[in-house]
C-alpha cells in the first residue's frame, strides 16, 4: 500500500476514533489515539478552534486533557466523511485534509457540526504519526444532520 493510502486510511479511522456510543466507558484519549499521535515528539501542536477556550497543545497528552472531560460526560458523538482524505505523501512527511460532519449528543443539548480537519504526519519507527493538527469548525442549523445517522 502507498504511502499516500496508508495515511488516507489512518485520518478515516482517526476520526471514527472521536464517535461515542451511549454507555461507552470514560473517554481514554491515550487508549484510543495511541496509534495516532506522536505521544513522544517535542515538536507536536494540535490545535481545534471546538475547544472553547481555543488552546493550542505541544503534547498530546496535554491536548488528551482537552478533550476527555467532554467526551466523557457526552451521551453520543457519530461521526461520517464529508470530503476526502486528501493527502500528500513523501519519504518522512504526510499531510491529510478530510472534512466530516458530527452529531454530538450532550445531557444539555444535540449539537450538529461540520469540520474541515488538517494532520501533518511524520514518519516514526513505529510508523505514521501525527504532529500538527488543526481543525476548523461550523456548527450547524440546529436539524442539520437529521437522518444521517440513523437517528
Amino acid at each position: 500500500m502507498s504511502d499516500g493510502n496508508v495515511i488516507a486510511d489512518l485520518h478515516e479511522r482517526w476520526v471514527f476514533g472521536w464517535d461515542r456510543r451511549e454507555g461507552d466507558a470514560p473517554f481514554d484519549f491515550r487508549r484510543t489515539f495511541g496509534e495516532f499521535y506522536d505521544f513522544g515528539s517535542p515538536e507536536v501542536r494540535l490545535y481545534d478552534d471546538f475547544d472553547p477556550e481555543h488552546r493550542v497543545a505541544a503534547t498530546p497528552d496535554a491536548y488528551g486533557a482537552i478533550w476527555e472531560p467532554a467526551f466523557s460526560n457526552m451521551i453520543s458523538a457519530h461521526h461520517a466523511v464529508d470530503d476526502g482524505p486528501h493527502v500528500i505523501a513523501n519519504d518522512d512527511l504526510a499531510a491529510s485534509t478530510l472534512r466530516f460532519v458530527a452529531r454530538i449528543v450532550t445531557p444539555d443539548a444535540t449539537t450538529d457540526i461540520r469540520t474541515t480537519t488538517s494532520l501533518v504526519w511524520h514518519r516514526t519507527p513505529e510508523g505514521w504519526r501525527i504532529a500538527r493538527e488543526h481543525n476548523s469548525t461550523v456548527v450547524l442549523p440546529a436539524g442539520d444532520l437529521d437522518g444521517r445517522f440513523g437517528d
